[in-house]
């Protein structure tokens, strides 16, 4: 049989809070990147030419 290694309810709480700490920096990270992305496909036209109207 394989080795159970008791961790405890303290142990268990402690691991849930990092990987959910993880899982929220992650997300956090992601934003961010994606943020700068559309902020940089935004101004994609160039500003020494005239705009064109009518």
């Amino acid at each position: 049989m394989s080795k159970r290694s008791d961790i405890g309810p303290g142990g268990k709480a402690a691991l849930a809070g990092a990987i959910g700490s993880a899982a929220i920096a992650a997300a956090v990270m992601f934003v961010n990147k994606r943020k700068e992305r559309d902020k940089k496909k935004r101004f994609t036209t160039p500003f020494n030419e005239p705009p064109e109207t009518d």
